[in-house]
Formats: C-alpha cells, sequence, structure tokens
C-alpha cells in the first residue's frame, strides 16, 4: 500500500475475499492459486470468480504457466490494485476514526 493513498471507497474490495486476496498479493511478487486458495480459505471457484472479477477491474494480474507437466496459475497485484487497495484501506482507517455519532455526507463516499 502506499503510504500517501488518497481515501478512497472501493465497492469492488468491499468484498471480503477480493479484499483479502489484494491484502495478500500486495506483499509477493506472484502467488500462486493453491496459495490463495489455502490462506484466504476459500474455495477454488471462489478464487477464480473473484481473480477474474480483479483482473477485469485491471488490479491483478494472472500467468499461466506449468510446472514440469502441471498446469498452475499466478497473481500479482498491479499498481492500480495497489493504489486502489491503499485507498481503500485508508477510508476504512478513516471510518473507523470517526467519532461515534458524526455524520458523513455523501460526499465522504
Amino acid at each position: 500500500m502506499s503510504s500517501g493513498a488518497a481515501a478512497k471507497r472501493d465497492p469492488l474490495l468491499e468484498a471480503g475475499t477480493r479484499l483479502a486476496m489484494c491484502a495478500l498479493l500486495q506483499g509477493a511478487t506472484k502467488v500462486e492459486f493453491a496459495t490463495v486458495r489455502e490462506i484466504v480459505g476459500v474455495a477454488d471457484s471462489s478464487v477464480s470468480k473473484n481473480a477474474r472479477i480483479l483482473e477485469d477491474a485491471g488490479y491483478i494480474e494472472v500467468t499461466k504457466g506449468a510446472v514440469g507437466r502441471r498446469p498452475r496459475t499466478w497473481f500479482q497485484l498491479t499498481p492500480a490494485g495497489n493504489e486502489a487497495l491503499g485507498g481503500h484501506l485508508a477510508w476504512l482507517d478513516e471510518l473507523r476514526r470517526t467519532p461515534t455519532g458524526q455524520s458523513r455526507t455523501a460526499s465522504d463516499e
């Protein structure tokens, strides 16, 4: 996450699996499909579906290849994905720090 990310809500990252995937990928060069599945704790179909959504948004890059004769898929967070994650986490932090009872305006969303 970039340290000066502008706080901005990202509806794409409100799904727990997508947020978890981006957070996992943030600190890595590339992460294999099976590793994402195990760490995030979801089924193959959930990883596939959410990876497609993130890839279509330009947040992750998907690389396919093989290790020996076995097909493999790797994911990597893109600069756009890193920026979106940083902004969304900053927005969540701001939200967390908003005193109870203080209203937020529609422009804050």
